[in-house]
């Protein structure tokens, strides 16, 4: 039972008070960081247009178009399926019932509504942040654990999908990783982020396989090792939203997905090692993740801001 190494009741699971005031502060902090371009843009826009004496003066100015439909609400994914007449339509939209009727403010009001969709952006961005900080801290986790064991390994680029060897020094490298390679007495570990496993035909947060790197194929092609059900070891969801009041309903989210992935490998008679991360946990959650882990319906669970639980499931991860 690896989850005695760190857990010994249900308590323990449950997110303390102060780690969720600190991830709440992280999240802030990193909105701001997200945001800091567009408040430039906007300074730059508001220097642009500082000697424009009317509104509709702006539709001369052809270099500004694309910030003048970003402030008439337009975003760049809708403006590349519009007509430019229809762009032009939009624009005079924006100055007839907005610019116009702000008389001298205008240009404030140009530079808020250009802020207020760029803020929309932000906020679906954002929407992603939590779970994207919550995979950089396993992975700088990860990380260390295989280093301080001294096991070497291999990275995907979330880009360019790519494997490459550690690069020295490289304080930016959990951002980029989308898997992990390392060996275990000898034989293959491939840990694969974000992966559609075919015989549950959903996507699954982390998946460990045994399996060389170069034999995953992220196609549909059959001979990828993560077409085979047994090349599975472990898989596990990951939920790295903060808010307590949305801690229940991530848990249940991720408790159907786990027992589809246990359904589905079941029917093939193979059972590998379920799991369950998560920065948020409640009282009503930890318990029955708890009962999972004393029936054996989960392998290891670990409370992702504490760092005791998250640094002995990557020892438990990296062992098997």
């Amino acid at each position: 039972m690896p989850y005695r190494e760190h857990l010994q009741s249900a308590s323990d699971l449950v997110t303390p008070y102060s780690k969720i005031r600190a991830g709440f502060i992280q999240i802030a902090l990193e909105k701001n960081h997200q945001a800091t371009p567009y408040v430039e843009e906007a300074k730059a826009l508001k220097r642009a247009v500082a000697k424009v004496m009317t509104p509709r003066t702006l539709l001369t100015l052809s270099e500004l178009r694309p910030a003048l439909l970003t402030a008439a609400g337009v975003s760049d994914k809708a403006a590349a399926h519009l007509q430019e007449s229809d762009q032009t339509s939009a624009i005079l939209g924006l100055i007839e019932n907005f610019l116009e009727p702000a008389g001298d403010d205008f240009v404030k009001e140009l530079v808020f509504r250009f802020l207020l969709t760029k803020g929309d952006s932000l906020g679906g961005r954002m929407r992603n942040l939590a779970g994207l900080l919550a995979e950089r801290r396993l992975t700088k986790a990860l990380i260390a654990t295989l280093s301080i064991h001294g096991k070497s390994f291999s990275w995907l680029s979330r880009k360019s999908r790519s494997w490459r060897t550690v690069e020295a020094d490289d304080p930016d490298i959990d951002s980029r990783i989308r898997g992990l390679h390392w060996q275990v007495d000898g034989q293959p570990r491939t840990l694969i982020y974000n992966l559609t496993v075919p015989v549950v035909n959903k996507n699954v947060d982390l998946c460990l396989l045994h399996a060389e790197p170069d034999s995953i194929d992220f196609g549909s092609a059959n001979p990828s090792s993560h077409h085979r059900v047994k090349a599975y070891i472990a898989l596990g969801e990951l939920k790295g939203g903060i808010d307590p009041s949305g801690a229940d309903e991530h848990w249940k989210t991720a408790n159907s997905a786990l027992d589809r992935i246990r359904k589905a490998f079941v029917a093939d008679v193979y059972n590998p090692a379920l799991f369950f991360l998560a920065a948020a946990i409640a009282t009503a959650m930890a318990e029955e993740i708890y009962r999972q882990l004393q029936t054996g319906q989960l392998a290891n669970a670990a409370n992702i801001t504490d760092d005791d639980q998250l640094y002995s499931f990557c020892e438990w991860l990296t062992s098997l």
